[in-house]
């Protein structure tokens, strides 16, 4: 086999699932020639042919054992619920040396159902790219989306270090920074960052939806207020964020907890009038933001 050009990372990269993570990755490929030859697999003929007709890849089915087959690199990018399915049937057509790889929200659970059904020789580094928008579907991704953010790397113990770091590569040259994490700690961090804020803005919109009618149209005319930003959270995949709760529910659940104790105590100085704590606490919070915003994360 004639060597790769500097730039091409995989002779071919297989996609199952092209959203919004799927098709930002497939554009960032073809944009810096990072693979030959893009397979796209997707789970319904309409998204298919969407990600035809944006000419996302070469070749496009709805037959997952085909799409791997002669894969070097299998991004598994759907739901969370699917994979253990996904993994099942994908098994005994992927090639010795190929590297499965993913871009779930929950990293032990993706190791759970993915590692039973690969076959000995196949390289499983998980991976999450932080990055993200409220919008789903091929036609929903860009290739900057990754740009400045970070895309964390849970492999196992005993994983094959140069599987890693061709991960690693790929996503660097997709403009991210790397991170490598234990996956239950992984999981732990992004209850806090990312499915807490999530669940909390879920909530929010949901009583705005359920409020006298009214009221509701109320609350939707003048959103340019902090609702605002809740109702782009709460605009997310419905889909993936369900999968995503129930495959983190442990850290989700103990994050939760915390929140609700630290709610009522807020709850609490209100009603008592407790300027001080308030301030205290708001304080906290601020310097929390302008962290944020010092690590260009904003």
């Amino acid at each position: 086999m004639p060597a790769m050009e500097p730039s091409v990372l995989f002779e071919r990269v297989a996609l199952i699932g092209i959203g919004l993570i799927g098709s930002s990755l497939a554009r960032v490929i073809q944009r810096d020639g990072l693979a030959r030859s893009i397979a796209v697999a997707a789970r319904t003929q309409a998204t298919l042919d969407t990600a035809k007709a944006l000419e996302l890849g070469d070749t496009f089915t709805l037959d997952l054992s085909r799409v791997v087959e002669g894969a070097d690199l299998v991004m598994i990018c759907a739901p969370m619920g699917a994979y253990a399915a996904i993994a099942n049937t994908i098994g005994p057509a992927l090639k010795p040396g190929a590297i499965v790889s993913d871009v779930g929200s929950v990293k032990a659970v993706a190791i759970r159902d993915l590692r039973p059904h690969l076959p000995a020789g196949v390289h499983l580094v998980p991976g999450h790219p932080v990055a993200g928008t409220e919008h789903s579907g091929p036609e929903a991704g860009f290739a900057e989306l990754f740009q400045g953010r970070w895309c964390i790397l849970t492999p196992e113990p005993n994983a094959d270090a140069s599987a890693v770091e061709r991960i690693a590569d790929l996503w660097r040259r997709a403009g991210m920074m790397i991170e490598i994490m234990d996956a239950v700690h992984h999981d732990a961090v992004l209850a806090i960052t990312s499915h807490l804020p999530h669940l909390i803005a879920y909530t929010i919109v949901d009583t705005a939806a359920q409020l006298e009618e009214d009221l509701q149209q109320e609350v939707v005319k003048f959103s340019a207020g902090g609702f605002r930003d809740f109702t782009r959270i709460a605009a997310s995949d419905p889909v993936m964020w369900r999968d995503i709760f129930l495959a983190n529910r442990d850290a989700v659940l103990e994050i939760l907890g915390r929140f609700d104790e630290d709610l009522t105590a807020l709850q609490r100085a209100i009603r008592r009038g407790e300027g001080a704590k308030l301030e205290e606490a708001f304080t906290r919070s601020r310097a929390i933001r302008r962290g944020v915003i010092a690590a260009k994360q904003a």
